[in-house]
Protein backbone atom coordinates (compact mmCIF):
# COMPACT_ATOMS: atom_id res chain seq x y z
CA UNK A 1 0.00 0.00 0.00
CA UNK A 2 1.03 3.60 -0.56
CA UNK A 3 1.03 6.33 2.08
CA UNK A 4 2.60 9.70 2.83
CA UNK A 5 5.10 10.07 5.66
CA UNK A 6 4.34 13.78 6.12
CA UNK A 7 0.79 14.36 4.81
CA UNK A 8 0.41 17.61 6.78
CA UNK A 9 2.54 19.34 4.12
CA UNK A 10 -0.54 19.40 1.86
CA UNK A 11 -1.83 22.24 4.07
CA UNK A 12 0.64 24.43 2.13
CA UNK A 13 -1.26 23.84 -1.13
CA UNK A 14 -3.02 27.27 -1.18
CA UNK A 15 0.19 29.14 -0.25
CA UNK A 16 0.90 30.57 -3.78
CA UNK A 17 -2.72 31.79 -4.09
CA UNK A 18 -2.55 33.43 -0.64
CA UNK A 19 0.72 35.16 -1.54
CA UNK A 20 -0.76 36.44 -4.78
CA UNK A 21 -3.75 37.85 -2.88
CA UNK A 22 -1.64 39.40 -0.14
CA UNK A 23 1.12 41.01 -2.23
CA UNK A 24 0.27 44.10 -4.38
CA UNK A 25 0.49 43.52 -8.15
CA UNK A 26 3.20 45.21 -10.21
CA UNK A 27 1.69 47.71 -12.67
CA UNK A 28 2.98 47.71 -16.27
CA UNK A 29 3.95 51.36 -16.02
CA UNK A 30 6.23 50.64 -13.08
CA UNK A 31 8.01 47.92 -14.94
CA UNK A 32 8.82 49.86 -18.16
CA UNK A 33 9.17 53.64 -18.71
CA UNK A 34 9.06 54.71 -22.36
CA UNK A 35 11.07 57.81 -23.38
CA UNK A 36 8.28 59.23 -25.63
CA UNK A 37 4.81 59.66 -24.12
CA UNK A 38 3.04 59.00 -27.40
CA UNK A 39 4.89 55.76 -28.14
CA UNK A 40 2.92 52.53 -27.78
CA UNK A 41 4.16 48.94 -27.92
CA UNK A 42 2.56 46.52 -30.32
CA UNK A 43 0.80 43.63 -28.62
CA UNK A 44 2.25 40.28 -29.71
CA UNK A 45 0.39 37.00 -29.67
CA UNK A 46 1.19 35.45 -26.30
CA UNK A 47 -2.23 34.96 -24.83
CA UNK A 48 -2.14 31.18 -25.25
CA UNK A 49 1.21 30.91 -23.48
CA UNK A 50 0.01 33.10 -20.61
CA UNK A 51 -3.14 31.03 -20.22
CA UNK A 52 -1.21 27.72 -19.95
CA UNK A 53 1.64 28.96 -17.73
CA UNK A 54 -0.38 29.36 -14.48
CA UNK A 55 -1.70 25.81 -14.82
CA UNK A 56 1.78 24.43 -15.38
CA UNK A 57 3.09 26.30 -12.33
CA UNK A 58 0.14 25.08 -10.25
CA UNK A 59 0.82 21.47 -11.25
CA UNK A 60 4.53 21.96 -10.49
CA UNK A 61 3.65 23.26 -7.03
CA UNK A 62 1.34 20.28 -6.44
CA UNK A 63 4.04 17.79 -7.51
CA UNK A 64 6.57 19.55 -5.28
CA UNK A 65 4.25 19.15 -2.29
CA UNK A 66 3.67 15.49 -3.13
CA UNK A 67 7.43 14.92 -3.17
CA UNK A 68 7.91 16.82 0.11
CA UNK A 69 5.19 14.71 1.77
CA UNK A 70 7.37 11.62 1.07
CA UNK A 71 5.17 9.08 -0.72
CA UNK A 72 6.13 5.56 0.31
CA UNK A 73 5.25 2.02 -0.59
CA UNK A 74 4.73 0.10 2.64
CA UNK A 75 5.02 -3.68 2.45
CA UNK A 76 3.37 -6.31 4.64
CA UNK A 77 4.76 -6.87 8.17
CA UNK A 78 7.81 -9.13 8.27
CA UNK A 79 8.99 -10.81 11.46
CA UNK A 80 12.58 -9.93 12.29
CA UNK A 81 14.81 -12.55 13.87
CA UNK A 82 16.21 -10.71 16.86
CA UNK A 83 17.16 -12.82 19.85
CA UNK A 84 17.71 -9.91 22.21
CA UNK A 85 20.98 -11.59 23.17
CA UNK A 86 24.38 -9.89 23.16
CA UNK A 87 27.35 -12.23 22.68
CA UNK A 88 30.96 -11.18 22.96
CA UNK A 89 33.71 -13.37 21.49
CA UNK A 90 37.08 -13.02 23.25
CA UNK A 91 39.98 -14.60 21.33
CA UNK A 92 43.52 -15.15 22.56
CA UNK A 93 46.25 -13.68 20.30
CA UNK A 94 49.24 -14.54 22.50
CA UNK A 95 52.38 -15.97 20.94
CA UNK A 96 51.49 -19.59 21.76
CA UNK A 97 48.51 -19.38 19.37
CA UNK A 98 51.07 -19.85 16.57
CA UNK A 99 51.67 -23.45 17.67
CA UNK A 100 50.86 -25.69 14.64
CA UNK A 101 49.27 -28.54 16.60
CA UNK A 102 45.82 -28.46 14.94
CA UNK A 103 44.64 -30.06 11.72
CA UNK A 104 42.15 -28.73 9.21
CA UNK A 105 41.14 -30.79 6.16
CA UNK A 106 44.11 -33.07 6.84
CA UNK A 107 46.60 -30.19 6.86
CA UNK A 108 48.46 -28.90 9.94
CA UNK A 109 47.44 -25.36 10.95
CA UNK A 110 48.14 -23.12 13.88
CA UNK A 111 45.72 -22.80 16.74
CA UNK A 112 44.65 -19.35 15.63
CA UNK A 113 44.28 -20.58 12.05
CA UNK A 114 41.81 -23.21 13.26
CA UNK A 115 39.97 -20.60 15.31
CA UNK A 116 39.57 -18.29 12.30
CA UNK A 117 38.39 -21.10 10.05
CA UNK A 118 35.82 -22.53 12.44
CA UNK A 119 34.64 -19.36 14.18
CA UNK A 120 33.29 -18.00 10.89
CA UNK A 121 30.65 -20.73 10.78
CA UNK A 122 29.76 -20.07 14.43
CA UNK A 123 29.33 -16.36 13.73
CA UNK A 124 27.07 -17.09 10.75
CA UNK A 125 24.80 -19.22 12.93
CA UNK A 126 24.28 -16.34 15.37
CA UNK A 127 22.19 -14.25 12.96
CA UNK A 128 19.81 -12.30 15.18
CA UNK A 129 22.34 -11.85 18.01
CA UNK A 130 24.31 -8.74 18.66
CA UNK A 131 27.96 -9.77 18.56
CA UNK A 132 31.23 -8.11 19.40
CA UNK A 133 34.89 -9.12 19.31
CA UNK A 134 37.57 -8.80 21.99
CA UNK A 135 41.18 -9.65 21.11
CA UNK A 136 43.67 -10.09 23.91
CA UNK A 137 47.32 -10.85 24.44
CA UNK A 138 49.44 -8.84 26.87
CA UNK A 139 46.53 -6.39 26.75
CA UNK A 140 42.85 -6.75 25.89
CA UNK A 141 41.04 -4.63 23.30
CA UNK A 142 37.42 -4.33 22.23
CA UNK A 143 37.93 -4.48 18.46
CA UNK A 144 34.28 -4.65 17.35
CA UNK A 145 31.53 -3.21 19.60
CA UNK A 146 28.23 -5.07 19.86
CA UNK A 147 26.52 -5.01 16.47
CA UNK A 148 24.06 -6.93 14.31
CA UNK A 149 26.56 -6.64 11.44
CA UNK A 150 28.11 -10.10 11.83
CA UNK A 151 30.09 -9.66 8.61
CA UNK A 152 32.05 -6.89 10.32
CA UNK A 153 32.80 -9.17 13.28
CA UNK A 154 34.02 -11.93 10.97
CA UNK A 155 36.15 -9.51 8.94
CA UNK A 156 37.88 -8.19 12.07
CA UNK A 157 38.64 -11.73 13.25
CA UNK A 158 39.95 -12.77 9.84
CA UNK A 159 42.18 -9.69 9.70
CA UNK A 160 43.75 -10.25 13.14
CA UNK A 161 47.23 -11.71 13.58
CA UNK A 162 48.93 -13.52 16.44
CA UNK A 163 50.99 -11.13 18.56
CA UNK A 164 48.90 -8.11 17.58
CA UNK A 165 47.99 -7.48 21.24
CA UNK A 166 51.26 -8.76 22.70
CA UNK A 167 52.73 -12.21 23.32
CA UNK A 168 51.41 -12.82 26.86
CA UNK A 169 47.86 -13.66 28.05
CA UNK A 170 45.63 -11.22 29.94
CA UNK A 171 42.54 -13.35 30.52
CA UNK A 172 41.28 -11.30 33.46
CA UNK A 173 41.41 -8.03 31.50
CA UNK A 174 39.48 -9.60 28.60
CA UNK A 175 36.70 -10.73 30.96
CA UNK A 176 36.61 -7.31 32.63
CA UNK A 177 36.12 -5.54 29.29
CA UNK A 178 33.30 -7.93 28.40
CA UNK A 179 31.57 -7.40 31.76
CA UNK A 180 31.76 -3.63 31.32
CA UNK A 181 30.15 -3.85 27.87
CA UNK A 182 27.47 -6.38 28.81
CA UNK A 183 26.44 -5.24 32.29
CA UNK A 184 24.07 -2.54 31.02
CA UNK A 185 22.04 -5.02 28.93
CA UNK A 186 19.14 -7.20 30.10
CA UNK A 187 20.37 -10.10 32.21
CA UNK A 188 19.34 -12.82 29.76
CA UNK A 189 21.31 -11.11 26.99
CA UNK A 190 24.79 -11.29 28.56
CA UNK A 191 27.01 -14.01 27.09
CA UNK A 192 30.81 -14.23 26.72
CA UNK A 193 32.69 -16.92 24.79
CA UNK A 194 36.34 -16.91 25.89
CA UNK A 195 38.88 -18.86 23.82
CA UNK A 196 42.46 -19.27 25.05
CA UNK A 197 45.34 -21.73 25.03
CA UNK A 198 47.31 -20.63 28.07
CA UNK A 199 47.40 -19.32 31.59
CA UNK A 200 46.85 -15.77 32.78
CA UNK A 201 50.28 -14.11 33.01
CA UNK A 202 49.54 -10.45 32.19
CA UNK A 203 47.04 -7.70 32.83
CA UNK A 204 45.84 -5.75 35.86
CA UNK A 205 42.93 -7.98 36.91
CA UNK A 206 43.14 -11.62 37.89
CA UNK A 207 40.73 -14.10 36.30
CA UNK A 208 39.19 -14.84 39.72
CA UNK A 209 38.39 -11.17 40.32
CA UNK A 210 37.00 -10.78 36.81
CA UNK A 211 34.87 -13.91 37.23
CA UNK A 212 33.37 -12.55 40.46
CA UNK A 213 32.49 -9.32 38.67
CA UNK A 214 30.94 -11.33 35.81
CA UNK A 215 28.87 -13.38 38.24
CA UNK A 216 27.63 -10.23 40.00
CA UNK A 217 26.69 -8.72 36.61
CA UNK A 218 24.93 -11.88 35.43
CA UNK A 219 27.34 -12.54 32.54
CA UNK A 220 27.49 -16.19 31.49
CA UNK A 221 31.00 -17.21 30.38
CA UNK A 222 31.69 -20.18 28.12
CA UNK A 223 35.41 -20.97 28.15
CA UNK A 224 37.22 -22.95 25.45
CA UNK A 225 40.71 -24.30 26.05
CA UNK A 226 42.36 -24.89 22.69
CA UNK A 227 45.48 -26.88 21.92
CA UNK A 228 46.52 -30.50 21.33
CA UNK A 229 47.78 -32.63 24.23
CA UNK A 230 50.21 -34.58 22.02
CA UNK A 231 52.55 -33.24 19.37
CA UNK A 232 55.52 -34.87 17.67
CA UNK A 233 58.50 -32.57 17.30
CA UNK A 234 61.98 -33.26 15.88
CA UNK A 235 64.81 -33.60 18.40
CA UNK A 236 68.53 -34.29 18.55
CA UNK A 237 67.92 -38.03 19.03
CA UNK A 238 64.94 -38.18 16.65
CA UNK A 239 61.29 -37.19 16.94
CA UNK A 240 59.75 -37.01 20.38
CA UNK A 241 56.21 -36.51 21.68
CA UNK A 242 55.47 -33.51 23.89
CA UNK A 243 52.40 -31.92 25.41
CA UNK A 244 52.13 -28.47 23.77
CA UNK A 245 49.25 -27.53 26.09
CA UNK A 246 51.13 -28.04 29.35
CA UNK A 247 50.60 -24.36 30.24
CA UNK A 248 46.83 -24.45 29.72
CA UNK A 249 45.10 -23.71 33.03
CA UNK A 250 42.04 -25.90 32.52
CA UNK A 251 41.18 -25.75 36.24
CA UNK A 252 40.94 -21.97 36.17
CA UNK A 253 38.85 -21.97 32.96
CA UNK A 254 36.49 -24.58 34.39
CA UNK A 255 35.96 -22.57 37.57
CA UNK A 256 35.27 -19.37 35.62
CA UNK A 257 32.62 -21.16 33.57
CA UNK A 258 31.02 -22.94 36.54
CA UNK A 259 30.89 -19.81 38.71
CA UNK A 260 29.15 -17.75 36.02
CA UNK A 261 26.64 -20.35 34.82
CA UNK A 262 28.54 -21.25 31.66
CA UNK A 263 30.52 -24.32 30.65
CA UNK A 264 34.13 -25.26 29.91
CA UNK A 265 35.08 -27.01 26.65
CA UNK A 266 38.39 -28.67 25.84
CA UNK A 267 39.33 -28.55 22.15
CA UNK A 268 42.40 -30.64 21.36
CA UNK A 269 41.67 -30.64 17.63
CA UNK A 270 39.57 -28.83 15.04
CA UNK A 271 36.68 -31.30 15.37
CA UNK A 272 36.40 -30.71 19.10
CA UNK A 273 36.58 -26.96 18.55
CA UNK A 274 33.68 -27.18 16.10
CA UNK A 275 31.78 -29.35 18.62
CA UNK A 276 32.33 -26.70 21.28
CA UNK A 277 30.82 -24.01 19.07
CA UNK A 278 27.84 -26.23 18.27
CA UNK A 279 27.31 -26.96 21.97
CA UNK A 280 27.32 -23.24 22.79
CA UNK A 281 24.78 -22.78 19.99
CA UNK A 282 22.52 -25.35 21.62
CA UNK A 283 22.95 -23.90 25.12
CA UNK A 284 22.09 -20.39 23.88
CA UNK A 285 19.18 -21.06 21.47
CA UNK A 286 17.99 -18.46 19.02
CA UNK A 287 14.64 -16.77 19.36
CA UNK A 288 12.50 -17.74 16.36
CA UNK A 289 10.18 -14.72 16.25
CA UNK A 290 11.11 -11.11 16.78
CA UNK A 291 9.37 -7.77 16.38
CA UNK A 292 7.63 -7.11 13.06
CA UNK A 293 9.03 -4.64 10.58
CA UNK A 294 7.25 -3.24 7.52
CA UNK A 295 9.62 -2.56 4.60
CA UNK A 296 9.33 0.91 3.08
CA UNK A 297 10.38 2.18 -0.33
CA UNK A 298 10.58 5.90 -0.99
CA UNK A 299 8.91 7.30 -4.16
CA UNK A 300 9.52 11.04 -3.71
CA UNK A 301 11.93 11.15 -6.65
CA UNK A 302 9.21 10.78 -9.32
CA UNK A 303 6.97 13.73 -8.28
CA UNK A 304 10.11 15.80 -7.73
CA UNK A 305 11.27 15.16 -11.31
CA UNK A 306 7.74 15.94 -12.56
CA UNK A 307 7.78 19.26 -10.68
CA UNK A 308 11.09 20.25 -12.27
CA UNK A 309 9.87 19.34 -15.77
CA UNK A 310 6.63 21.32 -15.32
CA UNK A 311 8.58 24.33 -14.07
CA UNK A 312 10.84 24.15 -17.13
CA UNK A 313 7.81 23.96 -19.45
CA UNK A 314 6.27 26.98 -17.74
CA UNK A 315 9.41 29.13 -18.00
CA UNK A 316 10.68 27.99 -21.41
CA UNK A 317 8.22 30.18 -23.43
CA UNK A 318 9.45 33.25 -21.53
CA UNK A 319 13.04 32.48 -22.50
CA UNK A 320 12.05 32.09 -26.13
CA UNK A 321 10.08 35.34 -26.01
CA UNK A 322 13.09 37.15 -24.52
CA UNK A 323 15.39 35.77 -27.23
CA UNK A 324 12.97 36.82 -29.96
CA UNK A 325 12.74 40.35 -28.54
CA UNK A 326 16.55 40.61 -28.45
Amino acid sequence: MYEFAWPWLFLLLPLPWLLRRALPPVLPGQALHLPHPGLRLAVTGGGAVRSVTPWLLALAWLCLLVAAARPQWVGPPQAQQRSGRALLLAVDLSGSMRTPDMELAGQPVSRFGAVKAIAGNFIDRRRGDEMGLILFGSQAFLVTPLTYDLDAVRAQLQGAEVGLAGTETAIGDAIAIAVKRLSALPEQARVLVLLTDGVNNAGNITPAEAARAAKAAGVRIYTVGIGADRMRVPGFFGAQVINPSADLDATMLTKIADDTGGRFFRATDSAQLADAYRAIDALEPMQQHGPSLRPRKEWFMWPLVAALLLWLLATLPRWRTGEAAA
